[in-house]
């Protein structure tokens, strides 16, 4: 929105503001941020440490910045980010919704200024006078007209300044709603690539786990056509060789798939897209964290501020209906030229003039508008309760997003023991079993073992950089500190 259209209609209201008097309706009031210092019944721990050595810490106060991707350390995923809020449908949708909202309250403002018309009209028309009771004869004639009318509404009671309040807030509900929409859409896509870069990573582990089953089949199928076990073990390591390879189609119809849901956020189809191939070793795990205050939480999140715009418009919307039971006065002119014959429209005898003032009062009306005003009323409350379960909702986020951030480090950690744990009896079970000593069930539980531990590592480790991407989000995504912020809002208001 341009500088000179708000600055020209906060002129226009605050003449409108004088001439008129104060607005019927409450004045809106900015819910007070939340007193409390903590987010859960507990201080947050001030630090996470994994069996990797990673350490992540919470630093309270520290800027969010906003472009908290780029601190995942990876040059492909900031691309892929990059194109999808140049790009996606869903941004472009917002930003149009934006716009009407706009123009919208530019139209609205409209009403601030007077009203003026111009006509012009050319008639052929026959005169009878026997219509009216004149024994004379009828005559046919030309009639040519200028005129023009000026009407203005005094805004008494401020019901137009409450309309333009509740589309100002209507705008700010469609600016927030977009800061709201570049948030999600980029962390889904961080998401979609770290998931991605997990499955990944499990195809990997898997079929390095197939290749060394495929070892110890070659092994049996050795000993037991030398006699010293008897086939059946050729028969269940085959079986289990199989069975290991099954689960690799099923993860790489995962990665396709999230290919696809990449194309799609990128504002692409699957067929133009290029194949990713990030694993999370592309990733670098944030050391510092930023935690803000409950009390700027609230003037932060995108969803906490479009329920707070929609309360204000809601707010606002009381402020009409209180007005419309009120009289209203219209001032209203008008003035023109009018001459059967056009070379003397502009003769002094062809001018005509009206002015007027009117003045309405609603009497009986079925209770119509009384009962819209109490809807107005009762539309505020509900505004208002959804406004208080919004922000309720995001402390429950933040409090999740920060419990799992101690709990992800602690089972890591875990896994990382177990993948340890799993990898050496495998081993040793591999050596005994050559040797004899081992037999081929020991083989097939180790490798079921080894196999499971693998494969939740990885799992754990991508839990954590998404555990890592929500608190982030849930903190708001530092839109306010962006150079060229985002749909011209600067600070959190």
């Amino acid at each position: 929105m341009s500088s000179s259209a708000p600055s020209s209609r906060a002129r226009w209201a605050a003449l409108a503001l004088v001439w008129t008097g104060c607005a019927v309706g409450p004045d809106f009031v900015r819910p007070a941020a939340p007193a409390d210092s903590r987010y859960t019944p507990v201080v947050e721990p001030a630090k996470t440490v994994s069996a990797e050595g990673t350490e992540q810490r919470l630093v309270e106060q520290q800027k969010l910045t906003e472009d908290w991707w780029r601190l995942l350390a990876c040059a492909g995923l900031d691309a892929i980010v990059q194109e999808a809020l140049a790009h996606s449908p869903s941004i472009e949708a917002a930003r149009a919704s934006l716009r009407r909202s706009e123009d919208s309250l530019r139209a609205g403002s409209g009403v601030f200024f007077p009203q003026v018309d111009a006509q012009a009209s050319v008639a052929r028309q026959d005169s009878n006078p026997r219509r009216i009771g004149l024994n004379l004869p009828s005559s046919t004639y030309n009639l040519f007209t200028l005129s023009g009318t000026v009407s203005y509404t005094l805004d008494i009671w401020g019901g137009e300044r409450r309309m333009v309040e509740g589309l100002g807030a209507q705008v700010d509900a469609q600016r927030y709603t977009l800061i709201g929409a570049y948030l999600m859409l980029s962390s889904n896509v961080v998401n979609t690539v770290i998931a991605q870069a997990a499955y990944r990573d499990q195809v990997n582990a898997t079929e390095r786990l197939v290749e060394l089953e495929k070892e110890q089949l070659a092994i049996t199928e050795a000993q037991a056509e030398a006699g010293t076990i008897p086939y059946a073990n050729v028969l269940s390591l085959r079986t289990q060789v199989a069975s290991t390879e099954a689960t690799i189609p099923t993860l790489r119809q995962r990665i396709d798939e999230t290919d696809d849901l990449l194309a799609v956020l990128v504002g692409r189809t699957p067929a133009e897209w290029r194949q990713s191939s990030f694993t999370l070793d592309d990733f670098t795990l944030p050391g510092e964290l930023p935690l803000s205050l409950p009390s700027q939480l609230v003037r932060q999140r995108p969803d906490v501020l479009v329920a707070e715009a929609q309360l204000h418009a809601a707010n606002a919307q009381i402020g009409v209906t209180t007005a419309a039971m009120l009289p209203n006065i219209t001032l209203s002119a008008s003035f023109g030229l009018a001459n059967p014959d056009a070379s003397q429209l502009f003769s002094a005898a062809s001018g005509f003039w009206s002015l007027a003032a009117g003045l309405t009062q609603p009497l009986f009306h079925g209770g119509t508008l009384y009962y819209q005003n109490r809807a107005a009323i009762d539309a505020r409350d509900q505004t208002a309760a959804s406004y208080r379960q919004t922000v309720l909702t995001a402390f429950q986020q933040v409090a999740d997003t920060l419990r799992a951030l101690a709990h992800d480090a602690e089972a890591l950690e875990a896994q990382a023991r177990a993948v340890k744990a799993a990898a050496e009896a495998l081993e040793i079970i591999h050596i005994n079993y050559q040797t004899g000593i081992a037999t081929y069930l020991q083989v097939l539980i180790a490798d079921g073992q080894y196999q499971q531990a693998q494969l939740a590592y990885i799992q754990a480790k991508a839990q954590r950089f998404q555990d890592t991407v929500a608190l982030y989000v849930a903190l708001g995504g530092g839109w306010w500190n962006a150079p060229q912020p985002l749909a011209g809002a600067t600070t959190p208001p």
